[in-house]
């Protein structure tokens, strides 16, 4: 079996119970993505407009708002989903991974956006997105399950 197929066989699982400060967690990040995704369409949108890597085919404020409402999307799922936590991680940590080429680029083309107005605070935020695909995963149960997985 292949890992995609694995995945997706995990995600077609219900989650098994979880800890109280697993749920916790995960309701804490859903709390953020949504905080998060609703800044991207109203008062931080244009400094989420300045992340957007030119090289992306899309309009910045096209990606700005894609963005915000995949972040709504992902926050109210982890809140409201609890039996669907494992995917919806998975999902929330692959959407960490594929926002930091934006943070990177900011770093790289010395980008002032957030209130990160030097090389060396942009550079301090690029160490914040591991944790937030840890938290996705741990949070969610997807961590356990991913390793669970490779022994079915």
């Amino acid at each position: 079996m292949s890992p995609l197929s694995k995945v997706l066989a995990l995600a077609a699982r219900p989650a098994p119970p979880t800890s109280k400060p697993r749920r916790w967690a995960a309701v804490g990040l859903g709390t953020f993505l949504a905080f998060a995704g609703t800044s991207h369409l109203t008062f931080a949108r244009q400094e989420f407009q300045a992340q957007v890597p030119e090289w992306v085919p899309l309009g910045e404020d096209a990606v700005v708002l894609l963005s915000g409402v995949a972040e709504i999307s992902l926050g109210a799922a982890l809140i409201l989903l609890p039996k669907r936590r494992v995917p919806v991680g998975l999902a929330a940590a692959a959407f960490f991974i594929a926002i930091f080429p934006g943070n990177i680029s900011q770093y790289v083309t010395h980008t002032d956006a957030f209130g990160l107005e030097s090389d060396g605070a942009r550079l301090a935020r690029l160490f914040f997105q591991p944790p937030l695909v840890l938290w996705a995963l741990w949070s969610t149960g997807a961590w356990k399950a991913l390793r669970d997985g490779r022994k079915d």
